[in-house]
């Protein structure tokens, strides 16, 4: 029971009354579940103390307290489309896991950017010749060099550009324009449509958002400033290109490519050894396991190399996959390209960036930080010409 606390043992850490610490549990900075052995009593997660502990001892310092917030700390924006709490990812208040059993994209689009049952008309996208990824910035960026700014649009207007936006990524990624669902889309494109395409639509609506990540908070930035939808789209896509977002899946690969190669203990011994992570498993936001993970990995049966590797690092870490591990099983399991992950990614998350830069833009404030300065006194250092 290490990972969590009674309510004595976190009054007595961090000083508090008992009406605080009601108080912290309902503003969401502690989580609180029942004791199993007693349900008179509850609990509360011992990470979320040991947080608490770190900005008290930091003091109140406004830059203090900023500083900690980048980098998987307190809220820094109010938002009503997605929050993890108690180990789920929740959509306006309902569960991304149950929404992934029956739910297609466009569903979950229209609830993220909050427009009720708006329908949008099909499109038609000339798709350039090029990478799939060449394909992909062309188009975004070829939109975002033409669209007008959201300042003083309608929101119909709005949704009906967002919706061409999310389509005309899609058929980049396709590689044709194409219509239905975009699920039945893709598997069409990749020649996996009869065990594919479900499992591509369970993907999409499982990675639609996931709160306040790099590339939502870039898309919050650019939206900030009244940029165009496709303009905030390229921003996110760009920060997802990075290894440590949507380019986490290469690295997945790469584990799984060294334990084919010299086996899964050696491969495993050797990130341990260095003290890196195993990539693919663990989520700060998920103590007890990815829910996303859990729910596309029940879904189909993932190759024996991927289901050796998940008990080993169960075994050796007591760590679960996240949802990087459970898309990239996936993919070999539906034997897709390595690009597939990233793009299932993008087009799934392209949703969620856009449902941010409509609430961004609704609050009409630019997003301007101070930066923490620590460089020489000013005026201080020598000029060009003493050096």
């Amino acid at each position: 029971m290490s990972d969590w606390l009674t309510a004595q043992e976190v009054m007595e850490q961090l000083r508090l009354k008992p009406q605080t610490l009601y108080a912290y549990v309902s503003r969401g900075l502690i989580e609180a579940r029942a004791d199993g052995a007693d349900s008179r009593r509850r609990l509360y997660r011992a990470a979320d103390i040991d947080r608490l502990k770190h900005r008290k001892a930091r003091g109140r310092r406004p830059a203090a307290i900023a500083e900690d917030a980048i980098s998987w700390g307190e809220p820094v924006l109010a938002s009503t489309i997605t929050t993890v709490a108690r180990g789920t990812l929740w959509y306006r208040g309902r569960d991304a896991a149950v929404l992934a059993q029956t739910s297609k994209l466009e569903d979950v689009a229209r609830l993220l950017w909050d427009c009720g049952t708006q329908r949008f008309p099909p499109l038609f996208t000339l798709v350039p010749d090029g990478t799939v990824l060449q394909r992909l910035f062309a188009v975004v960026g070829a939109r975002a060099a033409v669209d007008p700014a959201m300042a003083g649009r309608t929101k119909k207007a709005l949704y009906l550009e967002a919706a061409s936006v999310l389509d005309l990524l899609v058929d980049a990624i396709a590689g044709r324009p194409g219509q239905g669902p975009i699920h039945a889309r893709l598997a069409r494109a990749w020649g996996c449509e009869d065990e594919g395409a479900d499992l591509i639509r369970r993907a999409l609506v499982l990675l639609a958002d996931h709160e306040l990540n790099a590339s939502a908070f870039a898309v919050r930035v650019a939206a900030s400033t009244r940029a165009s939808l496709a303009a905030c789209v390229l921003t996110g896509l760009a920060a997802l290109s990075g290894p440590l977002h949507g380019g986490m899946a290469r690295r997945v690969l790469a584990l799984m490519r060294e334990a084919e190669r010299e086996g899964i203990q050696p491969a495993l011994a050797e990130r341990l050894a260095a003290g890196t992570a195993v990539p693919g498993f663990g989520h700060p936001l998920y103590p007890d396991g990815d829910p996303r993970a859990a729910a596309l990995l029940r879904a189909f049966q993932p190759p024996p190399l991927y289901a050796q590797l998940r008990s080993a690092v169960s075994a050796l870490t007591g760590e679960e996959p996240n949802i990087d591990f459970a898309l990239t099983a996936m993919a070999a399991r539906l034997r897709l390209t390595e690009e597939a992950p990233f793009l299932i990614f993008a087009a799934a998350r392209c949703a969620g960036w856009i449902a941010h830069a409509l609430e961004q833009n609704e609050t009409g404030r630019l997003i301007r930080p101070r930066a923490r300065y620590t460089g020489p006194e000013p005026g201080s250092a020598l000029s060009l010409e003493d050096r």
